[in-house]
């Protein structure tokens, strides 16, 4: 971004920026050190999942838009704004919020925001517009949209209950697995289609800044760009249930599914490429044909520092205040309440980050019971992350569904055990079909979903605290879905973790140390 060609010499940085760059370097250095928490959980993010790999390849990009674009440059002098640290207040707001919410997504994205102001504020807005695409497009770093899988899973899921209607092929859903004569086809979260959605954002913005320079224009392909690969997706998943009937074999038709994706995707990009082409615009050069300054004075080294200082200082304070909560928190002892009636604690004491404990049961019908519990006051990420982990959710291919236990819990009628409403448990079957799990979250001794309610809840209690430690609560069985939905639902019904809840919230296990 900040180095340009001169005429005569070849490459160098000129004098009026070389203040502000190496301000802002060290500047830079320093939110690195704050919000390397955030950058972790984003790489291993990229490494783990097939939907962000490609989040690898998004700063070489925007390094190269920037040189791209650094004609841009020629003729503008850095002006330091400090009006951008009133800009990053609200960033670092947002940032506190998501860190109590346990939304990593929303960190990462308040992070990157403090960023750009910083930038902002040493450079000055002139600078910043001209680098704004390259600047901006670093917001691809961040792995968002993983809260869109279950809309694309239901979008994917009704695409394909229609269009095997206009074909004529008898079938039967639930939930989002499809049951055709040949065998049954589950419409799993890697095959939600959001691997090919991120992607195709992220390329479509790409395309549309090096292809078009009208704002209608970009904007329009990059509409067209996100709308198609979820269409896409759905024919992809047609196509796949229509081969397992032609084939006579649901087993068959889904033999390199994930492949046949792959070849699709690239197909249906290649074709979006075609589709921008008579339109492009790329015969106007960004950036060019502006005359160079000479001379032109650099910025006063005051003007420079006080955002590099203060944009910083903020984010020291806010990540600091919640390193603080947590660690007040992780400080609480969790003492273990006494088994329920009908089951029996197992040997061993398994320690969780945050301060969390788990509780292993052996309950009835060979039913594992495993309770994971949190100090009062633990943001909601180690809730979760315990929930996922436990209930194998984080299995490769897992098949998630709901468990909706109908009757009677405990002597209370289901739906109103404790004055809570009671949600349907989360039902998770490994790929093999050897383990399935029912988990629920409980908060004060309540059934919850673990949506933004949730969330809410426990941020409510950083400031006012909990009259007891939050809950996952994770049934398992070595059972296939059918037959470990009847258990589990069976053993629900028969009140025992009502019990168990109900024990641990008049109880108020957590001590403080």
């Amino acid at each position: 971004m900040s180095v340009v060609m001169s005429r005569s010499s070849g490459l160098h940085v000129p004098q009026r920026y070389r203040t502000s760059l190496s301000i802002l370097a060290v500047s830079l250095l320093v939110m690195l050190l704050v919000f390397h928490a955030e950058i972790t959980a984003a790489v291993q993010v990229w490494a783990v999942s097939t939907a962000y790999n490609h989040c690898f390849l998004i700063l070489p990009i925007a390094v190269w838009l920037a040189w791209d674009r650094r004609g841009r440059l020629r003729g503008l002098t850095p002006a330091p704004d400090a009006r951008a640290i009133i800009l990053a207040v609200p960033f670092a707001v947002v940032w506190l919020a998501a860190d109590r919410l346990g939304i990593m997504e929303g960190r990462q994205l308040a992070a990157m925001g403090m960023v750009q102001a910083l930038i902002l504020g040493v450079l000055g807005g002139v600078v910043y517009r001209a680098m704004m695409a390259p600047l901006l497009y670093l917001i691809f770093l961040i792995p968002f949209g993983g809260f869109l899988v279950p809309a694309l899973q239901q979008f994917t899921t009704d695409f394909v209950d229609v269009g095997l209607n206009l074909l004529g092929i008898a079938y039967y859903t639930h939930g989002y697995t499809i049951e055709i004569a040949q065998g049954a086809f589950h419409i799993a979260e890697a095959c939600a289609g959001l691997r090919f959605l991120i992607a195709a954002i992220a390329f479509s913005v790409l395309y549309a800044l090096l292809i078009f320079r009208s704002t209608t224009r970009r904007l329009i392909f990059i509409a067209v760009a996100v709308t198609v690969p979820v269409i896409a997706n759905g024919f992809r998943a047609l196509g796949i249930v229509w081969l397992g009937h032609v084939l006579g074999s649901a087993k068959a038709g889904a033999t390199d599914h994930v492949l046949y994706g792959y070849i699709f995707f690239s197909i249906v990009l290649f074709i979006l490429i075609l589709l921008g082409l008579p339109f492009r615009q790329d015969h106007v050069r960004p950036g060019t044909g502006v005359a160079s300054v000479a001379g032109a004075p650099a910025p006063a080294l005051g003007r420079s520092v006080r955002p590099a200082v203060t944009i910083p200082g903020i984010a020291v304070v806010v990540v600091g205040l919640a390193a603080i909560v947590s660690a007040q928190a992780a400080a609480t002892r969790i003492v273990l309440p006494a088994a329920p009636a009908g089951c029996t604690i197992l040997p061993g004491d398994q320690h969780l980050p945050a301060g969390g404990r788990v509780m292993h049961l052996a309950c009835a019908d060979q039913i594992e019971a495993i309770i994971a519990i949190f100090p009062p006051r633990t943001d909601p990420k180690p809730l979760f992350d315990a929930r996922r982990k436990l209930s194998l959710e984080d299995t490769r291919e897992a098949f998630i569904n709901t468990l909706h236990v109908a009757g009677h819990v405990a002597g209370h009628v289901v739906g109103h055990v404790s004055g809570a409403e009671l949600p349907d448990w989360t039902l998770v079957t490994t790929k093999h079909m050897r383990h399935t799990t029912a988990s629920a979250l409980f908060v004060d001794g309540h059934w919850t979903n673990g949506n933004l309610h949730t969330r809410l809840r426990l941020a409510w209690a950083d400031m006012f605290g909990h009259p007891t430690p939050p809950m996952a609560v994770v049934l398992e069985v070595a059972a296939g879905q059918s037959a470990g939905r009847a258990r589990l639902g069976h053993f629900i019904r028969g009140g025992v973790m009502s019990v168990q809840i109900l024990q641990a919230r008049q109880g108020r296990t957590a001590v403080r140390r």
